[in-house]
């Protein structure tokens, strides 16, 4: 029986780490969780993100920009979020109208796509 999500994983190019620390945790303002010792040699990073997390690995030869693959994030006062991602440099991508829902979207520095 399947009880939840547990976290999601999402990658960046190998060696870009703290490019994307400075991304999630100092922009997005998401807390780092400390991986386990037996897994922090394979580089890449942890966040916490509620009560879930999202593993961001390293991997390279792939084009982040060719999928629909993506990360939703909910959000308190989503007008003050797009404001604050505009100001240090995202491209806000209207997205897909979904009735009850207000959202946009927009890519990390590598190319995953957000929501």
């Amino acid at each position: 029986m399947i009880l939840g999500l547990h976290h999601a994983q999402i990658t960046i190019p190998k060696g870009t780490e703290d490019q994307g620390r400075e991304f999630y945790c100092g922009i997005l303002g998401l807390p780092e969780r400390v991986k386990p010792e037996s897994l922090k040699g394979r580089g890449g990073f942890w966040l916490e993100v509620g009560d879930r997390e999202v593993h961001v690995g390293t991997e390279e030869g792939f084009d982040r920009l060719t999928t629909k693959a993506h990360l939703a994030y909910q959000v308190k006062n989503l007008s003050s979020w797009k404001e604050k991602l505009e100001q240090n440099g995202i491209q806000i991508i209207e997205g897909m109208p979904i009735p009850g829902f207000n959202r946009f979207e927009f890519r990390d520095p590598f190319g995953n796509r957000l929501k």
